[in-house]
């Protein structure tokens, strides 16, 4: 049995290090995703290797923060499900390693000196709860979202703790005209919306009835309605972009081969295919046909996608951070 470890509001310094790797049998991985995919994906991962997983679970942010932490003396071994900005950004943390699959995954999806590889591709969309807001009912674009009638009714992740939020927020400013015309716009949404902790909270507030309507990720709406929920994604008509997760190989890390095992099974055809049939989340290989496979998930060529300059905002990331905190503030 693998033991998970959560990450909450805690200072860093007094969080409680992972076990000690005592043998050649053991990873600690800092991850952002969920505990169904993390479930999903280490006990399959020590049936197939013998290697016990150890989770230190928290959002993107929180994550990548405690790594810089521990730099000079790190505890983990892999960071897993987190942004390519957050990956871009703190690439000065990780061990260069070139996975097995890396000639399946596109060269915009991995890190040109192998220091990361892209997992998934999150469409940045919105949720409906279907019987709290009949889905004819709902917003069909981003902009419909600025409507006072959904004020308190959107939930939304606060974007310090979210990779995948702070690209929808940067993509929306773009998206609204940039400088201060779209920052008003993001303004007036953040009034609109409940400001969340973790992703997670998003997507079970929408499947459980607690909101209307969320922005989160397209791999939430197909999970929470196989399960029974009457949850459904709406792809803005006006436009979204593909959020990269991946995973790094922590510099320095206690358990380095065991790590690099994990990144070569994490992004494997049959692994990929195993998580999308279990979690809906679309992989960043090219090679699996998504009409055969289970969720529905529409080929990227029939979403609207708009420009979005990832590089531009993870390079003013810690800025723009300050920016996002004082819009929240303001729209309290």
């Amino acid at each position: 049995m693998f033991r998970r470890t959560f990450i909450g509001a805690v200072p860093l310094t007094l969080l409680a290090a992972p076990l000690a790797a005592q043998a050649s049998k053991k990873l600690v991985v800092y991850t952002s995703n969920d505990s169904t995919l993390n479930d999903l994906v280490f006990g399959d991962f020590r049936k197939e290797t013998g290697i016990e997983v150890e989770p230190v679970a928290a959002g993107s942010g929180v994550v990548m923060r405690r790594l810089q932490a521990e730099k000079a003396r790190p505890l983990g071994d892999i960071v897993w499900g987190v942004s390519r900005s957050l990956l871009q950004t703190n690439k000065a943390l990780f061990e260069p390693y070139a996975s097995k699959n890396i000639d399946a995954t596109p060269a915009e999806f991995r890190d040109p000196d192998n220091l990361w590889i892209g997992n998934n591709l999150h469409l940045l969309v919105i949720l409906q709860n279907t019987r709290m807001l009949p889905a004819a009912d709902g917003p069909k674009s981003w902009a419909d979202l600025l409507d006072p009638k959904w004020k308190g009714k959107i939930a939304f992740t606060d974007p310090a703790n979210s990779g995948s939020a702070y690209a929808t927020v940067t993509m929306l400013v773009d998206l609204w005209g940039g400088g201060d015309a779209g920052w008003k716009k993001v303004g007036d949404l953040f009034r609109n919306m409940k400001v969340l902790n973790r992703s997670s909270l998003v997507f079970q507030g929408v499947g459980n009835g607690e909101y209307p309507l969320g922005i989160s990720l397209e791999y939430a709406g197909p999970l929470w309605a196989a399960g029974g929920a009457p949850v459904k994604v709406v792809y803005p008509s006006d436009g979204t972009t593909a959020s990269m997760e991946g995973v790094a190989v922590i510099k320095g890390g206690p358990n380095t081969e065991n790590a690099r095992i994990f990144v070569d099974y994490i992004n494997r055809k049959a692994v990929r295919e195993m998580i999308l049939k279990a979690t809906f989340r679309r992989p960043t290989r090219n090679d699996l046909d998504l009409s055969s496979l289970p969720g529905g998930l529409p080929p990227l060529s029939q979403v609207k996608l708009v420009n979005y300059d990832e590089e531009g905002w993870t390079e003013k990331r810690a800025k723009t951070l300050e920016k996002i905190k004082d819009v929240i503030q303001d729209s309290r």
